[in-house]
Order: C-alpha cells, then sequence, then structure tokens
C-alpha cells in the first residue's frame, strides 16, 4: 500500500537561511512472509524557498526569533501549514553551530513540524552532508571512485572525501565569500581575523573602513582558490594550507579522481556580473577567480547536483524497520529518540587495535558539543563469521572509541548490518561495569548523518522496533 507525507527541511547557516517542502511517498516493499520494511519509493519537491540571509545578533548568535518571523511567512507562500507538516529537520550549520543557540532555535520553532530531527552540524558534519546533498557521495559510490567535495559557504569551507561511497576524511578551512564584508562602493566593513592574516603574509594593507581595490581583491580571492588546489593535490606543507586550516587538516593522501563543488560560493563560478559586490561581500569575485585556478589546475570537476541547497534540500524521512532477534540491550533506557549515527568505512572497521579506536573517536568527536547529551550511535557492517577472539578486540575497541560517550553516563549503542548482536553485546557488557547500559542491535543499516529511534521491546522482548530518519537531499 503506497501512502505520502509531507516533509520541511530547514537549513540555518551562518550566511544563509533557505527551506524546502517535500512530498514523501512511501510503500511497504517487504514480501507478505517477513517484517514489514517502509521504504520511500518517490520524492517531489513541491515549494523551495528564497535564499535570505540569516538573521545574527551577532557574528556567532542567531536572533532565532527573527528566524522564526522568516520561517512562518516562507510557509505562508508555500500555502503550508504547521499541521500539514508531518516531519521535517533543522539542520544548524557553520558558526552558528553552537549548542545553546541551536536548543534556543529550536525551542522558537517548536510547532512547526510534529518530529524535528535537530542537527547542530559542526564543520566535519557539514561536510558530510554536504556531499551528499552535491552528489559526490554517490557519483563516489556509483562509478567506485574518490571523489573530494568543497562546501565553500561565507564563513568556512567544509570538505569531504568519498571513497568508493564511504567517508574517508573530511576538515574544514577558512575559505569563503563573506570573511570579507563591503558596502556598494566596496569599503570594508568586515573583515575575518584569518582574513586578516592572510593579507599580513600577501603584504596587503587592508582594514576595516578601507577600500578593497581590484589588485588585492584579485591576489586574496586568487589565494583562496589556489588553496582549493593545493587541498586536493595534498600540499599540506604549503604555507597557506596551514594558514587557512579552520581547526585540522586532513591526513587521507591517496589519489583524488574529481573534485566537486557545492555552497553559495559555487553558484558564483559561472556568475556574470557588472556589479563586483552584488551581496555585499566577495562572493562572487572569489567564485570567478575558483573558476579560473581550476581550469588551469587539470583537476576533474564533476558537476554538483546542488549547490547552495546542498547541506540539506528536504528532511528526516522516517524508515520503520525491526531489529533482528539476536539482540542484546537494556530497556530501562529505551525508549530513545533523535540519536545520530556515525559509521566508519570497510577500510576502517578492519583496522583492529587502535587504528580502528581513533576512526571512531575521530567520528564520536563530530558531535562534541553539538548534540544534546552528546549521544550518538556507532554503525558497523560486522564480519558475519568472526571468532571468540576477533570478537573481544572488537569489543575493546568499541568500548575505547566510545569513551567520551561512557564517561557522560551515556548509554553505549552499536547497530549492526550482520547478525551477531547478541555475542558483541555481550562481549560489550563484559568490559563494562554493571551499572553501564548497552544497546546492541542488528538487521539495520545506517549511515553517517541518520538518526535513530529505538523504542520499546515488542514480540514478547524478543525484538525494538527501529525509526531510521534519513535527510533527503537533491533530487
Amino acid at each position: 500500500m503506497k501512502d505520502s507525507l509531507f516533509s520541511v527541511g530547514i537549513d540555518i547557516g551562518t550566511s544563509t537561511t533557505q527551506l524546502v517542502f517535500s512530498k514523501l511517498y512511501i510503500e511497504n516493499t517487504a514480501s507478505a512472509w517477513t517484517v514489514p520494511t517502509v521504504q520511500i519509493i518517490d520524492k517531489e519537491i513541491v515549494y523551495r524557498s528564497d535564499i535570505h540571509f540569516t538573521p545574527l545578533k551577532s557574528e556567532e548568535i542567531i536572533d532565532a526569533h527573527s528566524v522564526r518571523e522568516l520561517i512562518e511567512k516562507e510557509y505562508l507562500k508555500a500555502s503550508m501549514k504547521p499541521e500539514d507538516v508531518d516531519t521535517g529537520a533543522v539542520i544548524i550549520t557553520g558558526e552558528t553551530a553552537r549548542k545553546e543557540n541551536a536548543e534556543e532555535v529550536l525551542n522558537m520553532l517548536s510547532g512547526l513540524a510534529g518530529d524535528f530531527v535537530v542537527a547542530t552540524a559542526g564543520p566535519d558534519l557539514e561536510g558530510v552532508l554536504a556531499g551528499k546533498g552535491s552528489g559526490a557521495w554517490e557519483h563516489s559510490k556509483s562509478h567506485s571512485r574518490t571523489v573530494m567535495n568543497f562546501d565553500i559557504g561565507g564563513g568556512t569551507t567544509n570538505v569531504a572525501i568519498y571513497k568508493n561511497g564511504d567517508v574517508v576524511d573530511s576538515a574544514c578551512f577558512d575559505i569563503g565569500g563573506r570573511l570579507i564584508k563591503v558596502d556598494p562602493v566596496g569599503t570594508v566593513t568586515y573583515m575575518s581575523k584569518k582574513m586578516k592574516s592572510l593579507c599580513d603574509h600577501l603584504d596587503i594593507d587592508l582594514n576595516v573602513g578601507q577600500k578593497i581595490g581590484g589588485q588585492a581583491l584579485d591576489r586574496i580571492t586568487e589565494t583562496m582558490a589556489e588553496a582549493i588546489v593545493l587541498i586536493a593535490t595534498h600540499q599540506t606543507h604549503d604555507p597557506i594550507y596551514k594558514l587557512l586550516i579552520t581547526d585540522h587538516g586532513l591526513t587521507f593522501n591517496g589519489k583524488i579522481d574529481a573534485i566537486c563543488l557545492s555552497g553559495g560560493v559555487a553558484d558564483c563560478i559561472h556568475k556574470t556580473t557588472d556589479e563586483d559586490f552584488p551581496y555585499g561581500d566577495i562572493g562572487v569575485k572569489l567564485g570567478q577567480s575558483i573558476n579560473r585556478i581550476l581550469g588551469k589546475s587539470g583537476l576533474v570537476v564533476e558537476k554538483a547536483i546542488e549547490t547552495i541547497r546542498a547541506t540539506v534540500v528536504g528532511a528526516g524521512s522516517h524508515t520503520t524497520d525491526v531489529s533482528g532477534s539476536t539482540i542484546r540491550f537494556d530497556a530501562s533506557v529505551l525508549p530513545i529518540k533523535n540519536i545520530p549515527v556515525i559509521r566508519l568505512s570497510a577500510e576502517e572497521e578492519k583496522m583492529a587495535g587502535q587504528g580502528r579506536v581513533d576512526a571512531i573517536k575521530k567520528r564520536v568527536d563530530w558531535f562534541k558539543g553539538q548534540s544534546s547529551g552528546e549521544l550518538v550511535a556507532l554503525s558497523l557492517m560486522g564480519s558475519k563469521s568472526m571468532g571468540f577472539d576477533d570478537m573481544q578486540v572488537l569489543a575493546q575497541d568499541i568500548v575505547k572509541g566510545m569513551e567520551g560517550i561512557r564517561n557522560n553516563k551515556l548509554p553505549l549503542i552499536v547497530l549492526l548490518d550482520n547478525d551477531l548482536a547478541k555475542a558483541l553485546g555481550h562481549s560489550l557488557k563484559g568490559q563494562l561495569s554493571p551499572d553501564e547500559p548497552v544497546i546492541c542491535i542488528d538487521s539495520v543499516t545506517v549511515d553517517n548523518g541518520d538518526y535513530i529511534d529505538v523504542g520499546r521491546p515488542v514480540a514478547g522482548g524478543q525484538v525494538v522496533p527501529v525509526i531510521i530518519k534519513t535527510l533527503l537531499f537533491g533530487y
């Protein structure tokens, strides 16, 4: 039986805010003698809002009241009422992705959809989500290639690398169109600290209140454009590469088959205009510089499916699933809702020992200070045939890798594709204190950026219902 529901996706970034309404068509695709598997079989975007500058109280803090007013106006323009919306997601990104501010925005937006997923996406997670929205992830998976996505926004450029569909690395750099803001005649009204450092490195004398000249502007934007080539070609020792790192650089040094560009600046790459600063910043000039520099670089550039809307083009689709029957859980902590998922790549999962521990910790850090309570669920494929010793090592690596979760007195949640949750759950429990809860369930496949709800046990306690909430991207 086919059914439909309406979904809203709201993306609140440092520079821009937008929303998209989608109609999702869902159907139980399982055969009559198996457990239900409700899947999205088709999607239709019914309304895309204008791109608005995000109302801010400061460079870091969102004006939550003004954001709600903006979104309510877009609901009216779309002829949608809150009661028409079945589900949705709010993605808060960039410098606005601050825990206390995100919660304020969530409270201000309450009532606009029945069951919001709220993701305050730090730079690594934002890069991963943008790469999915741009099509870099799908291209990597379908063509068995390694693709690097650059999501070039107003304040930062978030980079994610996909190898055969797996996320293998991510980073963030201070490359963006609104790092320098200007008035209509080119007088600088705002300049980030990192841009001041870049100007000092280039021996350019530029400060707030001065006009930015053509030669200086070209040198600044072309240097940022050249940094994209440095990043794509692993020139990590170059002083410009080092200068523009936001928090950490990339560690992956394998061959990059293609790059993909998303974000607001990607929309400016082929833009022709008589105005130098149509948006009150250097975004158009940066896009034009990127176009010139990439044209001479020899890099293969794949066209993005979505650019400025790549981070989120729709919102929480709900797929109902039922866990396997060989599972291990502490019922006292159920039900739980809106738990973000982290997943290791196939290569990372095989790295028994410190390599696997570090890979788990790196994923956990994506959500550090971002989600309420910082609870995350670890997803693994899991070997179909695993011996006792290997099982103990895997459990030990998970316990070490999820140390930050455990230190916060939060449940240890592990999701497995294959049927070994009971054995792994017992192995995990054996390495933890008796009061540390464990939820280890199998027959559930999820990916980085998904969210899950786990309900109370059913069928005499043999299984638990799982709701998988997957952010929808460009179609």
